[in-house]
């Protein structure tokens, strides 16, 4: 049987402290989404007519961050009544008064916990007819959890915290994970009936449970085998613990179902969004975050992160950066390069060793292959960038665009000082700083007369191991000085 609940209500209001953070605990990230994140997906996911989502601690980011996900998700702001039930309340008084159905409670603090799961506890609690389902789990020590009581026929009777737990209920190891499926008009008249624990000074969703027992009404339990999806973050150790591995089971469903190699998923991280096409391999010390895409044989890393970025079919990322970048089909990039956002490079280019870019646009074919910073440029289809080539974009004040046209050739420690347009066409000698337009079909050169100083070595590195080699040159080939392209006397000498 299928079923979707009528409103998911995401309770996520806890300080967190047991977190040692200034940070609150929804906030913090696993796979790229933060903790309320995963919990407002999984609840979005279900279907669910109505989200809402229980806020007080660092309320304002915590909302904000429950709405990336989805922003059409209900805020409510629990008072300064504490507990989980008091949060429940509070998430059903945001909803139409009028709801009815399958309200399901979860926690915002359960990142590996899924629709899917969701929806089946859903299904579960409708198809018998329940008031109220709780998702249980079973452990051979259920040590700090609240333990499920059943009667003599496997009812449900109550929820009995591990403190208030008798020798006998202690040894129970079915546990309450927290997460329910209510009948919205039970749900609202037992919350009204449960009452504040004075000790505590908070009131309990688990005592909606004794309420419906009390009038007789039908609770059961659904357990749940994958214990993973109830496990909820209490500090960073656990974060860590969890993130590893939701790690594990997104870097599983990329090799069963999109057809990827990982080579070592110990060493590779990816995030929730991240999709990888068939037989593309990724290698050893990866990071894929954010929404980035590769296509299908392509080759990534070793030791290669990639945030936002797209990368096209058959495409090579070898020890490179790249942030909200696009790397066209059959392009080569690395190793040692950084693509700063707005990187867009071409089918079959290539952005080589040492290599920065940003907000630059390589066309096919194009090469930028060693030691380059091309920033705000665009470099034409087939065009070859020498080594050392910096465009020079930025005048102290503003920003400048430089223009590179189709298979122009630019000379190896050439500067580009933007703003300048190099045409279709046209080289650009080694050495030069070009400062104005070229048309296409020419050479741009700016570049001193050269000017060999005959006999300097012998005068001012004189018994040097230098002038020992030239000497050595010498006596074996008198012409040497002769044949010098040009020469000059004393006076000419220059410093080293």
């Amino acid at each position: 049987m299928t079923a979707t609940p009528a409103a998911v209500i995401v309770l996520s209001a806890g300080d967190g402290t047991r977190m040692k953070s200034s940070l609150n605990k929804a906030l913090h990230r696993i796979a790229g989404r933060t903790l309320v994140g995963h919990a407002v997906s999984a609840a979005v996911g279900t279907g669910a007519s109505y989200v809402a989502v229980v806020v007080r601690a660092q309320k304002e980011a915590v909302g904000a961050a429950a709405r990336e996900i989805d922003e059409a998700v209900v805020l409510a702001e629990q008072d300064d009544v504490y507990g989980t039930g008091r949060a429940a309340e509070c998430g059903l008084a945001a909803l139409p008064p009028d709801l009815s159905g399958t309200v399901v409670v979860t926690t915002g603090d359960t990142p590996l916990l899924t629709a899917e799961t969701l929806l089946q506890l859903t299904a579960d609690h409708a198809e018998h007819g329940a008031a109220v389902t709780v998702m249980t789990g079973i452990l051979d020590d259920a040590t700090g959890y609240g333990r499920i009581v059943r009667n003599d026929i496997g009812e449900v009777q109550a929820i009995v915290e591990h403190k208030q737990a008798t020798e006998e209920e202690r040894k129970i190891g079915e546990f309450n994970s927290g997460i329910f499926a209510f009948d919205a008009d039970v749900l609202r008249d037992a919350l009204a009936q449960v009452d504040v624990h004075e000790q505590a000074g908070e009131k309990y969703l688990t005592d909606v449970v004794a309420v419906a027992v009390g009038k007789g009404l039908h609770v059961r339990a659904h357990v749940l085998d994958d214990l993973w999806q109830t496990e909820g973050v209490n500090d960073k150790a656990q974060l860590a613990r969890l993130g590893k591995e939701l790690n594990r089971r997104l870097l599983d469903d990329l090799m069963r179902q999109q057809g990827a190699i990982v080579i070592d998923p110990d060493t590779t991280w990816v995030d929730v969004d991240v999709t990888v096409g068939q037989d593309t391999v990724v290698r050893p010390g990866c990071q894929l975050h954010g929404a980035t895409t590769i296509g299908a044989g392509c080759e990534i890393g070793p030791d290669t992160t990639l945030t936002d970025t797209e990368v096209a079919d058959g495409a090579k990322v070898v020890r490179s950066h790249a942030n909200l970048a696009y790397i066209g089909p059959e392009a080569d990039v690395g190793p040692y390069s950084y693509l700063r956002p707005g990187t867009e490079l071409g089918r079959a280019g290539k952005i080589g060793g040492f290599v920065e870019t940003k907000n630059t646009q390589i066309g096919d074919g194009a090469k930028v292959p060693h030691l380059t910073y091309a920033g705000d440029a665009t470099i034409g289809a087939g065009a070859n960038v020498g080594a050392g080539t910096i465009f020079a974009n930025y005048d102290g004040v503003a920003k400048h665009r430089t223009t590179v046209g189709r298979a122009s050739f630019i000379g190896s420690n050439s500067v580009l000082v933007a703003p300048v347009d190099i045409a279709d066409g046209v080289y650009v000698a080694a050495g030069s700083a070009i400062y104005e337009n070229i048309e296409p079909g020419r050479l741009g050169i700016t570049r001193a007369e050269q000017h060999n100083v005959d006999g300097w070595v012998a005068r001012r590195r004189a018994g040097t191991s230098t002038d020992e080699a030239a000497q050595e040159a010498l006596a074996g080939d008198p012409q040497v000085s002769s044949d010098s392209p040009e020469t000059t006397d004393e006076q000419g000498d220059s410093p080293a």
